[in-house]
C-alpha cells in the first residue's frame, strides 16, 4: 500500500489528509474552496501537499473524495433538465406527496416544488398489481413516443417510476432497455434500481434526484479523472457516500443520489473509529462544525447510528417534512445551519440569529478581506479573541479584525451593543442552536448523552465545543488530532461499500427458514457484484431487517448478528424495540417490511495508529491573548498554547486557547485538559463553572 489522500470539499474550505503507511504519518492541508470549479481546489491542494513532502501525484495509490456537489445541485436547482415517466393516473404523486402538514399551525405552509415540472411528466399506460399480476401490458410504442416528446422539450435525463416496480420490475426494465437503445444520450434512472422501497412517493423522488444529478456527476467525475491523470495520477479514485462507505466512480455515476452528505459522513465515521481507541467511549456525540454548517451524529456501541431516509432542499431548514424525501442508506446525522461562515442577523422578533445563510468561500466572512461585509460566526470568534488574526491556517491567511468589528457594529449597533457584546451574542446563539438540535435528536432516538463524551472537530467545532458541552451537561470532550480536517482523515478509514434494500412484506409466522435464507441470498449476490468488480475478493457482509408489530404503520431497524437466522428474530426485534421505546408487546405478531444487505471491503488505509505531522515548532506556551469574558464584560489575558509542542499528559487549565494550524480549541474557566497517547486533547468539562 502506497500513499493515500483524503479530500473533503466543503462550502468554505477544502480539506486534505495525506497518509504515508510506511511511517504511519498523516500530513494535513486546508485551502479555500473554489465554488465556480470545485475540482480546481482538489487538484491544486493535492499537488501542493504532495510536493511539500517530496512527491508528485504519480506516487499516490488511492485518492478518496468527499463532495457536497450533489447536495448543492439539488438545493440550488442546478441539475439537468429531467423528464419523468410514471404509471398512468399517478403523474401528480410527486406534487401531492404524503398529504401531511409538517406544521399544523402555519396557514401559509410551503413545500418544495418538484424537480420535474408538470410539462416534463408523461404517464405510461401500464399496470402491474402488488401480487405481480399484469393488469395492463406495457405499450412500447407509446413509451418511445413519450420519451421523444421529452427529448424534444430539452430533457437531458429521465427518471422512470412505475407502481409496484420495487417487487415486480419487468416493465421498468423494459422501459430502460428501450430508452438506452433509442435514446442513448439520456441518463436513465429506474426507481427499482435506485430505491426499491414500496412507498412510491419516496421511491420516485429518490429516482428523480438521481436522474437530475447524473449528468452533473458524470461531467464532474470525468473532469476530475482527466485532471488527475494529466497530473500523473494513476491510482484508484474512490468517492465517499452518505452511508459511511466509498464507491467507485462507476457506481457514483450510476447512483449519484448516494453521494448526498458524503463529506460529513466521513467525520461521523471517524468519530466511531476514535470511540474504539478512547477509554470508556462506547457511546459518544459527534460534532462537526465547518465553514457553512454543523453536523451532529450519535455513536452507540462504537457504531454511528444509521437510517434509510433523508430530506434535502427543505423550505424550512429545521422542519422535518418540508423537503424532498430520499430513501437511501445514510448515517443518521442532523444538520444545524451554523458554521464559521454563517451570517448573523436580526430575526423578525429583533433577536440575534445565526444562519442558515452562509458567506461561503466567496466572498466569505468580513474578516477574510475578500469583499464580504456581512458579520459571521468567524468574525465573532475573531472579535472575542478566540482566533489569532496572524495565525489563521497556520499563518497562511491573515484575518482583518477591524473589518470584523465594523461588520458586527453595523449590523447590531441599533441594539445598543458594542462589537464585543454583539460577538458574544452571535457566539452564544450559534452554540444554543447546536445544543438544542442535539437535545431533540438524542431524545428522538432514546440516547442519553449525559454520561458520554463528545468529539468536536471541523474548522469551527473546537471553537464552540466547550460552551455546547456545558449546555448539554456532557462531562468529557475530545479534540482529536487534526480536528480541523478530521472529515478528510475519516475518508481514509471509510471502506469500499455497497448496500441494497428491498421491500418485501411478509408476516414472520408465514416465513420458513429456506424462504428467509433465499431472500438474503439474492440480496447478497447483488451487493457482492460491485465489490467484486473493484477487486474485493472477500467482503464483509452485514444484514438487517426493517420490522414492526403487525398493524403498525412504521418499522424499526433490526441488525442481524453473523449467523442469526429466523429463530432469533423475535428476541432481536424485542431488544431493538425496547431500546427505542422502553416497552414491548409480547404475543403480538411480527412483520418484516424491508430486507437489507451491505458488503464492505477493507478501508483504503489501515490506520490502526497515526501521527499528525506538522512543521510547527516552538515552546508549548506561545504567549497570551486578550479574550472577551462575558461575566465581567471585559477582555482578560488568557494563555495560548501550541498544540504541537504539548507532551502526553501535560495538564492545561482553562480559560486557555490551544492553537493548531486548522483550528483553535477554546477551554473555558473550570475546564482541564491533557493530551492522551494518541495525540487527542481530552477535556474534563467544568460543568460547575
Amino acid at each position: 500500500m502506497g500513499l493515500s489522500l483524503g479530500v473533503d470539499i466543503g462550502g468554505t474550505f477544502t480539506d486534505f489528509a495525506l497518509y504515508d503507511p510506511a511511517r504511519g504519518e498523516v500530513f494535513l492541508h486546508k485551502r479555500l474552496t473554489t465554488p465556480e470549479a470545485p475540482g480546481r481546489a482538489v487538484l491544486e491542494g493535492a499537488t501542493a501537499l504532495l510536493a511539500e513532502h517530496g512527491h508528485g501525484l504519480a506516487a499516490l495509490d488511492v485518492l478518496v473524495h468527499g463532495t457536497t456537489l450533489i447536495t448543492n445541485a439539488t438545493i440550488e436547482r442546478k441539475g439537468a433538465r429531467t423528464g419523468f415517466l410514471v404509471t398512468a393516473g399517478f403523474g401528480d404523486v410527486i406534487e401531492i406527496g404524503r398529504e401531511q402538514r409538517y406544521d399544523l399551525f402555519d396557514l401559509r405552509l410551503q413545500f418544495p416544488d418538484p424537480l420535474v415540472p408538470r410539462a416534463l411528466r408523461r404517464e405510461v399506460a401500464e399496470r402491474v398489481l402488488a401480487n405481480g399480476t399484469v393488469e395492463q401490458p406495457l405499450d412500447a410504442a407509446a413509451v418511445l413516443a413519450a420519451v421523444a416528446e421529452l427529448v424534444a422539450a430539452g430533457a437531458e435525463a429521465l427518471a422512470v417510476g412505475l407502481l409496484h416496480s420495487y417487487a415486480h420490475p419487468a416493465h421498468e426494465q423494459r422501459i430502460g432497455a428501450l430508452v438506452r437503445q433509442h435514446f442513448p444520450q439520456l441518463a436513465v434512472s429506474l426507481s427499482h434500481e435506485v430505491s426499491p422501497f414500496m412507498r412510491e412517493y419516496e421511491r420516485w423522488t429518490t429516482a428523480i434526484v438521481n436522474a437530475y444529478t447524473q449528468p452533473l456527476a458524470d461531467r464532474y467525475l470525468a473532469a476530475l479523472e482527466q485532471g488527475l491523470a494529466a497530473a500523473g495520477f494513476a491510482g484508484r479514485l474512490l468517492v465517499m457516500t452518505a452511508s459511511g462507505g466509498t464507491a467507485t466512480p462507476g457506481m457514483a455515476r450510476r447512483f449519484p443520489v448516494r453521494l448526498i452528505e458524503s463529506g460529513p459522513a466521513a467525520g461521523a465515521l471517524m468519530s466511531a473509529w476514535l470511540s474504539r481507541r478512547l477509554e470508556g467511549a462506547e457511546d459518544l456525540l459527534s460534532f462537526d462544525m465547518g465553514g457553512t454548517t454543523a453536523k451532529g451524529a450519535l455513536v452507540r456501541d462504537h457504531l454511528p447510528l444509521r437510517r434509510f431516509e433523508l430530506e434535502v432542499a427543505r423550505v424550512h431548514a429545521f422542519k422535518k417534512g418540508s423537503g424532498l424525501p430520499l430513501k437511501i442508506p445514510v448515517l443518521d446525522m442532523i444538520e444545524i445551519g451554523s458554521g464559521g461562515g454563517s451570517i448573523a442577523s436580526l430575526d423578525n422578533r429583533g433577536l440575534i440569529a445565526v444562519g442558515p445563510h452562509s458567506a461561503g468561500a466567496a466572498p466569505g466572512p468580513a474578516c477574510y478581506g475578500l469583499g464580504g461585509t456581512a458579520p459571521t460566526l468567524t468574525d465573532a470568534n475573531l472579535v472575542l479573541g478566540h482566533l489569532n488574526p496572524d495565525f489563521f491556517l497556520g499563518g497562511r491567511m491573515a484575518l482583518d479584525a477591524t473589518a470584523a468589528r465594523a461588520a458586527l457594529e453595523a449590523r447590531f449597533g441599533g441594539l445598543g451593543l458594542d462589537a464585543a457584546r454583539a460577538a458574544w451574542g452571535v457566539y452564544e446563539t450559534a452554540n444554543e442552536d447546536v445544543a438544542r438540535a442535539f437535545r431533540v435528536h438524542a431524545a428522538e432516538r432514546g440516547f442519553d448523552y449525559r454520561g458520554c463524551a463528545m468529539v468536536a472537530f471541523g474548522g469551527s467545532g473546537p471553537l464552540c465545543a466547550t460552551r455546547i458541552a456545558r449546555k448539554l451537561r456532557v462531562p468529557k470532550l475530545v479534540f482529536p488530532a487534526g480536528a480541523g480536517v478530521m472529515s478528510a482523515i475519516g475518508l481514509l478509514v471509510s471502506p469500499l461499500q455497497h448496500e441494497v434494500v428491498k421491500s418485501d412484506r411478509v408476516l414472520l409466522e408465514e416465513l420458513d427458514a429456506p424462504g428467509f435464507a433465499a431472500r438474503f441470498a439474492r440480496l447478497e449476490a447483488e451487493v457482492h457484484a460491485p465489490l467484486a468488480e473493484a477487486g474485493v475478493a472477500a467482503p464483509r457482509l452485514h444484514r438487517a431487517l426493517d420490522m414492526r408489530y403487525r398493524g403498525q404503520g412504521y418499522e424499526i431497524d433490526v441488525a442481524l448478528p453473523a449467523g442469526a437466522g429466523i429463530a432469533e428474530l423475535p428476541a432481536l426485534f424485542e431488544a431493538a424495540y425496547r431500546r427505542i421505546f422502553n416497552i414491548t408487546f409480547p404475543g403480538q405478531g411480527l412483520e418484516i417490511v424491508n430486507w437489507k444487505a451491505a458488503a464492505s471491503g477493507p478501508p483504503p488505509a489501515a490506520m490502526d495508529s497515526l501521527r499528525i505531522i506538522t512543521p510547527t515548532q516552538g515552546a508549548a506556551l506561545k504567549g497570551e491573548r486578550q479574550v472577551y469574558d462575558f461575566a465581567s464584560n471585559a477582555y482578560r489575558a488568557v494563555p495560548v498554547y501550541n498544540r504541537y509542542a504539548l507532551g502526553p499528559g501535560q495538564a492545561l487549565h482553562g480559560p486557555a486557547l490551544v492553537e493548531e494550524n486548522e483550528s483553535t480549541c477554546v477551554l473555558g474557566a473550570g475546564d482541564s485538559a491533557a493530551l492522551d497517547a494518541g495525540g487527542n486533547l481530552v477535556v474534563s468539562v467544568g460543568l460547575g463553572a
